[in-house]
């Protein structure tokens, strides 16, 4: 997996360390250039909160709910997001290294300049996500959902979609030839976008 290096991290001021606020409810707090060392949010309610060019390392995000917050700029470093939900949420220009998002779900929001280069996406859902210009190289995106996504500028070079339901989707950035798209679920009008990216000539009966 493609790692982020840490000079490319935000720089930041402050820093808090080991705290535990799982099963908290957070509402419109404000967070800037602050790192969190192992930290738990685990089945933390967060309902608007702000975060900018913040550091997350070795963060719990397990069972934990995000509705209409904001990661502007921040890099997560070895985070677990098992089973977390964000809703109608920005992660511009975010960065994710390390990280483990088994059973992760994304409905809404801006995910567009995000970076997960060689992510373990197996089984994740990402629904009607804006993901513009999106970092995917390598990510294993196998029987995932990425259903509605704009992907325009995407990186997907070496990501594998097996199984992976994509119906809806904005294919148009996918090289079929650097990809693995076996048993991937598209509709008919994306199936033209492959086939004309392959070179074949498609036209009506």
């Amino acid at each position: 997996m493609a790692e982020r290096n840490d000079k490319r991290q935000p720089s930041t001021d402050t820093i808090v360390r080991g705290e535990d606020l799982g099963g908290t409810k957070r509402s419109r707090e404000s967070y800037s250039r602050t790192t969190f060392v192992d930290v738990d949010l685990t089945e933390l309610d967060d309902d608007g909160c702000e975060f900018s060019e913040c550091v997350f390392r070795n963060v719990k995000f397990n069972a934990s709910t995000h509705v209409d917050a904001a990661f502007l700029n921040c890099a997560f470093v070895a985070c677990a997001f098992f089973d977390a939900t964000f809703t109608n949420c920005k992660l511009l220009g975010s960065t994710f290294d390390r990280c483990t998002f088994n059973l992760l779900k994304v409905r809404g929001g801006d995910w567009s300049f995000v970076g997960l280069p060689g992510a373990d996406l197996r089984g994740t859902s990402f629904v009607d996500v804006r993901m513009r210009e999106c970092e995917l190289s390598g990510a294993r995106c196998g029987g995932a959902s990425f259903r509605g996504l704009d992907l325009s500028g995407a990186s997907l070079s070496k990501a594998d979609f097996t199984g992976c339901d994509l119906r809806g989707s904005d294919l148009s950035n996918l090289d079929p030839t650097s990809v693995e798209l076996r048993d991937a679920i598209v509709v008919y009008e994306q199936a033209v976008v492959i086939a004309e990216a392959l070179g074949l000539d498609v036209r009506p009966s």
